[in-house]
């Protein structure tokens, strides 16, 4: 994978050289840590030079009717209206995942597990007919970031068992799946620069890094990214705001293309939009950005 600061135009820090090439489906992932905060900084720029063609949204952090306006002032230049899939969180401002595409999506769904009130705003799905016939589904999930020895971290690893129950039945039942998203926990040494410094801490825990074993094991999963970057360090998508994180590159590769094999046969070009400075994030995360040959 390739950073974009490595491919700016020199008359904007947001736009990437990366024209989508004939035939394929870009589909884009991040976490906007706010979208009224995103889009105030320059989300609206990003997206706007992407040619994405689904954008999968977590942590938005805003109800339908703001996300409608602002994706609808984001997209205005696109000459289209944007479909939007969006399950809220139980509390105002908090969590909140979305699912926006260029086509009509024949189903929409939400939830994972027994609907648990701190559950809600974490998990979004949308069925996309393709032109051969079968049906894309791409889910949009925000797992718990978790706590040691809190509730927090409670809510997280039942999460993370109710995903491990439900990832195998919705690839039974479906063409293709797509699960893309924050899921807080980086898999292996190669995804956390400070892996060493983390191992006690939630993210990069034994118990939770197991499950991603059996996602990308039993389960039948692929790791779209990790497929084609090989093993190397990162490529990371989330970096803190304190301190020279960002600026020192020392982050956490958290942010996931989640595919069934069939379909991630089909990937090519992942990358991670990275600003080219600190003062031009728009969010803690960057977007992941995969093409998928689709037609």
């Amino acid at each position: 994978m390739t950073d974009a600061a490595e491919t700016q135009h020199s008359t904007s820090p947001h736009v990437v050289r990366d024209p989508k090439g004939k035939g394929l489906t870009r589909i884009a992932s991040v976490n906007v840590n706010g979208i009224r905060a995103a889009h105030r900084k320059g989300m609206g720029e990003w997206l706007a030079e992407r040619e994405i063609d689904v954008l999968a949204l977590q942590e938005v952090r805003a109800d339908a009717a703001i996300t409608r306006r602002l994706i609808d002032e984001m997209t205005e230049g696109t000459g289209q209206q944007w479909y939007l899939h969006e399950e809220e969180a139980a509390a105002k401002g908090r969590a909140g995942v979305a699912v926006v595409t260029r086509a009509e999506p024949s189903a929409r769904r939400t939830g994972i597990g027994a609907g648990h009130t701190e559950d809600q705003g974490r998990w979004a799905e949308v069925d996309l007919p393709l032109s051969d016939g079968s049906v894309l589904t791409v889910v949009s999930v925000y797992v718990h970031s978790g706590e040691v020895g809190s509730i927090k971290q409670d809510h997280k690893m039942r999460f993370l068992a109710d995903m491990q129950r439900y990832l195998p039945q919705l690839a039974a039942q479906k063409d293709h799946v797509l699960v893309v998203g924050d899921l807080n926990v980086g898999h292996t040494e190669l995804d956390i620069k400070n892996w060493k410094g983390n191992r006690k801490n939630s993210g990069f825990l034994p118990e939770e890094r197991a499950f991603f074993d059996e996602f990308f094991g039993v389960c039948g999963y692929v790791d779209v990214a990790r497929r084609h970057a090989g093993e190397v360090d990162g490529p990371y998508t989330w970096w803190s705001y304190r301190g020279q994180a960002f600026d020192n590159d020392t982050g956490w590769r958290i942010d996931y293309h989640m595919a069934t094999p069939a379909l991630a046969e089909l990937s090519e070009n992942p990358r991670v939009d990275r600003a080219a400075d600190y003062s031009l994030r728009w969010s803690d995360h960057a977007p992941l950005v995969v093409d998928y040959r689709l037609s």
